[in-house]
């Protein structure tokens, strides 16, 4: 499932699991730079659909299974719905950043 590309006979077609790496990345990249600000999952998704009331459920569903990815490989934390960086993501991106 995630090898099949999402754009049949296109050169430039993703695959779902590049897609879903790249949708991670950006999570985990706007997460780290609002740090140590923290938000609720509804505030994440609306910050990163650009600030629509209710954004569509294709780009509420890839920022909620970006999240829940990222949570899942030790990256987030997200309890109690607020999303904020592992205390070893935050080291890390210091340490690449410097």
């Amino acid at each position: 499932m995630h090898d099949k590309p999402s754009g049949a006979g296109d050169e430039s077609a993703t695959t779902t699991a590049q897609q879903d790496h790249r949708d991670q990345a950006t999570v985990f990249r706007h997460v780290l730079s609002i740090y140590p600000e923290v938000l609720t999952q509804d505030e994440l998704i609306r910050e990163m659909t650009g600030g629509a009331s209710s954004p569509g459920f294709v780009e509420r569903d890839r920022i909620e299974r970006a999240v829940r990815d990222l949570i899942a490989g030790g990256l987030l934390h997200g309890d109690a719905m607020l999303i904020l960086p592992t205390r070893a993501a935050v080291l890390c991106h210091s340490i690449l950043d410097a």
